[in-house]
């Protein structure tokens, strides 16, 4: 593919980050990759685009180091494209991609940390995870170690929110009006008041928000929680299932909503909007225990 920046560009960034995924296919490339799509006759049926159009945007990016090529079959031989640590730095511009477009395109150019109403677009990108696997991935723990989001249980309840810190001055400026971001703190501690519940009727519980893992730590030993939150302050997560964000004090933060997933990974059961935390739970307790009946 020809070069598309000048002379007069070569010195700007911008200019020299669009050389390499200004096209429209290349990030949406990357965009299914991280959504754990990596061989080719995969991607073109995601993308919908020729074979040959296909191997040139791939090539691209393999030669940019976005991309790189892993083997998984000898004869013939097959290969899978995988996101390079430069690949995987391009996942908050998908995200800002995302934010804007959920706001400004197909919202009222409002920040919020939820949806006003189920029928939105954005509700029902959240609501087409149904079915879908969660990809192998892992977000940073507490303690600052890698974690798999998906326990090895028979459900992972997945509770996703802005943002809860052990002290109030912590909270972004004007953190209260935004709609849909205060709570987070009944919330989890909803979850941990009832986590024996969960645990009988075969769940974990999982908390995930884009916070540092010293801020979810601190947080978690404030309100002394028994469950793990985890870091999705790489965007990993959020990009992987295209989970909606908003941005405060200059960090995309995940709206609030719940996943229910089984042990292979596979999404049972979505809540978003959630409009009432406490009612949320309950709703996700209900889901796992008419998952576990039999002939469920």
């Amino acid at each position: 593919m020809p070069r598309r920046t000048s002379l007069d560009d070569a010195h700007c960034a911008i200019a020299q980050a669009l050389d390499v995924v200004g096209d429209w296919w290349t990030l949406l490339i990357v965009r299914d990759t991280a959504r754990g799509v990596h061989r080719f006759d995969e991607l073109q049926r995601e993308l919908g685009l020729s074979r040959k159009v296909l191997a040139e945007r791939l090539r691209l990016l393999v030669d940019a180091d976005v991309l790189t090529r892993v083997p998984y079959q000898d004869r013939p031989p097959r290969h899978e494209y995988r996101l390079t640590p430069r690949g995987r730095a391009l996942l908050p511009v998908l995200i800002a991609l995302q934010d804007w477009g959920d706001t400004w395109v197909l919202g009222e150019g409002e920040m919020s940390a939820t949806t006003p109403t189920q029928a939105s677009q954005e509700a029902r990108r959240v609501h087409e995870l149904l079915g879908t696997r969660v990809p192998e991935l892992r977000l940073r723990r507490a303690d600052g170690e890698p974690g798999d989001p998906v326990a090895d249980v028979a459900y992972t309840v997945l509770y996703c929110f802005p943002g809860a810190y052990a002290r109030k001055d912590a909270y972004p400026p004007g953190w209260s009006a935004i709609p849909g971001a205060p709570g987070c703190t009944l919330e989890s501690c909803t979850y941990r008041d009832r986590l024996a519940e969960f645990t009988a009727a075969g769940a974990a519980v999982r908390g995930v928000s884009t916070q540092r893992p010293d801020e979810q730590r601190d947080f978690a030993a404030k309100e002394g929680l028994r469950f793990p939150l985890l870091s999705d302050a790489d965007l990993a997560l959020a990009a992987a299932l295209r989970l909606p964000t908003f941005r405060a004090a200059g960090v995309s933060r995940l709206k609030r909503l719940t996943l229910v997933v089984d042990a292979e990974r596979v999404v049972r059961h979505v809540q978003y909007p959630v409009t009432d935390v406490t009612a949320s739970v309950d709703e996700a307790l209900g889901a796992v225990t008419r998952l576990r009946a039999p002939g469920s």
